[in-house]
């Protein structure tokens, strides 16, 4: 069985309810899976892993959330080499270049994406929770 651990940033909850669909997905397809805010997670707990998805939205200029997620980001990507990891964020305005620009900083730390990033505009609709729950299957 895997261990993967599901670390996000949610200001109005849209991400959060990214990250409890990701982890329903991964738990059905029979991983353990811990769910872990972004301020509780740090690259001490990496190793502990075998996969991690990570959640942010877009925030002001698209852009991870700079007071929380980005320090722990910038403090966990460098033992991300070879870690099989998945990307996801909820956004309201711009084209996605947050997560473009996220993907390509995980790809040049040598993380190994398991799976395409999953953007969904504001709150996840059904069909927004169905693919959260296919990235956390992928990851799985």
């Amino acid at each position: 069985m895997s261990k993967i651990a599901v670390v996000y940033w949610s200001q109005t909850g849209n991400t959060e309810a990214m990250a409890n669909a990701v982890a329903e997905g991964a738990t059905e397809k029979g991983a353990e899976v811990e769910i872990i805010t972004a301020s509780d997670f740090s690259a001490d707990k990496v190793d502990s892993y075998d996969a991690i998805a990570f959640g942010c939205p877009a925030m002001g200029a698209e852009v991870l959330e700079e007071d929380e997620f980005q320090p722990m980001w910038d403090s966990v990507k460098e033992k991300l080499s070879g870690k099989k990891i998945v990307l996801f964020g909820s956004y309201g305005w711009g084209d996605g270049e947050w997560m473009r620009n996220w993907e390509e900083d995980a790809k040049s730390a040598g993380a190994a994406l398991a799976a395409d990033s999953l953007t969904v505009n504001e709150a996840p609709d059904d069909d927004g929770t169905a693919q959260c729950k296919a990235l956390g299957a992928a990851i799985a």
